[in-house]
């Protein structure tokens, strides 16, 4: 068997799934959800091994697959945010001035 043949059936088994939801065979919310996130990680993953190939391709791949994920993580990073915020202004409030 050769050394890619798990990665190749992983991508065909995904784009099998995404083809069967466009055309109506819905998978469930989970899986929807996962894919979200699942497309642009694997967009990074191939402009990394394109990058590292010496394609300039790679670079725009990978580049909108972290656009796409910073979107899809948008909520997250605002969740985030304000737990620092509120965190530093706890930690502001309780430091002692000599």
């Amino acid at each position: 068997m050769k050394r890619n043949t798990g990665l190749a059936a992983l991508l065909i088994a995904f784009g099998a799934l995404i083809l069967l939801n466009k055309f109506g065979l819905h998978t469930g919310h989970f899986f929807g959800s996962l894919m979200g996130y699942l497309v642009p990680l694997i967009m990074i993953g191939l402009g990394y091994i394109g990058i590292r190939n010496g394609s300039k391709i790679g670079w725009i791949i990978a580049g909108l697959g972290i656009i796409i994920l910073l979107g899809k993580m948008a909520t997250w990073i605002i969740i985030l945010l304000a737990i620092g915020l509120i965190g530093y202004g706890f930690s502001m409030l309780t430091k002692r001035t000599i």
